[in-house]
C-alpha cells in the first residue's frame, strides 16, 4: 500500500484552518487528518 503524505503547503493551509475560531467542525476534522497524515520532522 502507499503512503499518502500531505505536501507542506497543504499542510501549512491546513494549521490556519485548525488555528481559526470561525471554521466548522468538519474542517477541523479534515485538517486535523491531512496533518496527521504530514512526515515527522527528524
Amino acid at each position: 500500500m502507499a503512503r499518502k503524505v500531505t505536501s507542506k503547503r497543504a499542510a501549512s493551509a491546513a494549521s490556519k484552518v485548525l488555528r481559526d475560531g470561525r471554521t466548522s467542525k468538519a474542517s477541523k476534522t479534515a485538517a486535523g487528518s491531512a496533518l496527521s497524515q504530514r512526515e515527522k520532522r527528524k
